[in-house]
């Protein structure tokens, strides 16, 4: 009787094992082989997704949402370089500057006369975010963010204080 118990528990495990194992496409076979295609861009968006600069729902149309403080500047779809005043000049304290790039290059952000520079690798298809607070001891009268991208770079910013 004990060898009839372990022949029927033995019998479920290896079912509960293989049903585990099957494929949920309906595919009969253990190891489905998909198309160089289907391969290829079930890998390119693996990686799209898999990058720390890409945060899903973000977008060069419109500037971001200020994470900290309130929005002194914005500037959306902009594409190239770009001279942003920040009105007012820069205060003590925190200053924040949100950046979304799409298009293949390279976007540098700098900020004069705090001496804030930080680059932002940009990729066609895809928008890339990034985000750098400063806190500053004292005011600064005048304040101007700098873009430098290549011209198929397009991009939104804010800055917040």
């Amino acid at each position: 009787m004990g060898k009839l118990r372990f022949v029927a528990v033995a019998g479920v495990v290896a079912t509960v094992a293989l049903t585990g194992c099957t494929s949920s496409q309906g595919d009969d076979s253990p190891t489905a082989h998909k198309s160089p295609t289907s391969a290829a861009s079930a890998s390119a968006s693996k990686t799209a997704s898999g990058r720390a600069e890409h945060i899903p729902g973000e977008t060069v149309t419109k500037a971001p949402d200020p994470i900290d403080g309130q929005a002194v500047a914005r500037v959306a779809n902009a594409r190239g370089n770009r001279e942003i005043d920040i009105p007012g000049g820069v205060k003590a304290g925190a200053l924040s500057i949100s950046v979304n790039c799409q298009g293949r290059g390279t976007l540098t952000v700098s900020v004069k006369p705090v001496g804030l520079s930080f680059p932002l690798e940009c990729v066609a298809g895809e928008v890339s975010s990034t985000y750098n607070e400063l806190h500053l001891k004292t005011a600064r009268g005048r304040g101007t963010v700098y873009v430098t991208a290549p011209s198929p770079v397009r991009s939104a910013l804010t800055v917040g204080q």
